[in-house]
């Protein structure tokens, strides 16, 4: 293992202790390791504790949704309207099912979709609405409830990013008509690969379940067999994990609390600093990663480099997104930069550090000074800002 293997200070780290370990190893010794009983009871337990009656686990967030819209008969010739500022994977299920994505701009406090700007979108081939917590901080559920509400359209939640993050007394997860989770990494909730929805309608639940694959029991059942299956289930091993983990949430989003703490304080070392955001209806935010916005001196080949001179001093960091609209595939289907203001200004000076439970304090004092001492050597000084 060579010195930067020893010190490489990761973006994320999955919080794996004795609990998963055992359940690992128990569900390798068992004889099914293909959807299961783990699976049937990490749907229950993560629905309970968010607060919702119903779970389906899929192999990923990205078919998790795409189960959700084909559930619901968006598909070809429907639009559905998102953002390109976040975690894209969720956002993708709109062109995997043939539907058409309209990219609106975000908030730029939040970083959250702007309800005006999605309600501006809506037009007569409009089916649903995708909105993420993005990296956290829960969107503005009750202007996009009552949008979703005065249109007649669906309301999807992305609550990838913000696993325990509270709106108006609510976990995230419950504002949706559906919410969909992906336990990948950086989750603060990961088992490798692996999502699910959560919704408190019984009968779509089961028409998920029937899409998600096909059980045994199914194989003569004439109207399940009307469906053709996504082969979208997750593993015994990964539910085992989740469960596991699931049990110990509490204490993991407590320890990432105690280091977005260290993160603050080393923070004001830098001119000018600002306290993150926090809008007035959300009581709780846990992180996915810690993000800054360098400020405007900054210009993205700068925030480049400073990735550059992290990484030479053993520390990760990246940019937060690459906006959808300034992607190749999205660009082929006419969007361009200047399209998204707020998303192509918040996109071009985001830059994430690392953020998980392994981290103490003298690592986040050794980041932010490093941090520090590159934006002196871009020649942009220290705007930095929350």
């Amino acid at each position: 293992m060579s010195q930067k293997d020893e010190d490489w200070l990761a973006l994320s780290d999955p919080d794996i202790g004795t609990d998963e370990m055992e359940q690992a190893l128990l569900t390798l010794r068992s004889p099914q390791l293909s959807m299961g009983p783990s699976v049937a009871a990490f749907e229950q337990a993560l629905a309970a504790w968010v607060g919702v009656g119903h779970g389906v686990a899929a192999s990923s967030g990205t078919l998790g949704a795409c189960l959700l819209l084909k559930a619901w008969g968006v598909g070809q010739g429907d639009e559905v309207i998102t953002t390109g500022y976040a975690w894209h994977q969720v956002a993708h299920a709109i062109t995997l099912v043939g539907a058409t994505p309209v990219l609106v701009d975000i908030d730029y406090w939040s970083g959250c979709i702007d309800p005006a700007a999605a309600e501006r979108a809506i037009g007569p081939r409009t089916r649903a609405l995708i909105a993420t917590n993005v990296n956290g901080h829960p969107a503005d559920w009750s202007a996009l409830r009552a949008l979703a509400d005065r249109h007649g359209i669906r309301l999807l939640e992305d609550s990838t990013e913000a696993i325990g993050s509270r709106f108006r007394g609510q976990r995230v997860g419950t504002f949706g008509d559906a919410a969909v989770f992906d336990f990948s990494q950086p989750s603060a909730l990961c088992v490798g690969q692996g999502g699910m929805v959560l919704c408190r309608d019984a009968g779509l639940a089961d028409e998920l379940r029937y899409l998600r694959e096909r059980r045994i029991d199914d194989r003569r059942s004439v109207s399940v067999g009307s469906r053709v299956p996504w082969q979208a289930g997750m593993g015994e091993l990964q539910a085992a994990v989740g469960l596991a983990q699931l049990g110990r949430i509490d204490d993991i989003l407590m320890r990432r609390k105690q280091v977005e703490a260290w993160y603050h304080a080393e923070m004001q070392s830098f001119e000018g600093i600002k306290p993150p955001y926090l809008a007035d209806h959300v009581d709780e935010v846990h992180w996915m990663l810690y993000q800054v916005h360098l400020g405007k001196r900054f210009t993205a080949s700068a925030r480049q480099q400073l990735i550059e001179d992290l990484d030479a001093n053993n520390v990760a960091s990246a940019a937060f997104c690459q906006p959808l609209h300034q992607q190749f595939f999205y660009q082929q289907q006419g969007w361009k930069r200047g399209a998204l203001p707020n998303t192509e200004r918040i996109g071009d000076r985001s830059l994430v550090l690392p953020f998980h439970g392994h981290l103490d304090a003298d690592h986040i004092r050794f980041i932010v000074k490093t941090l520090k001492d590159a934006s002196v050597n871009v020649g942009a000084g220290a705007a930095i800002y929350l």
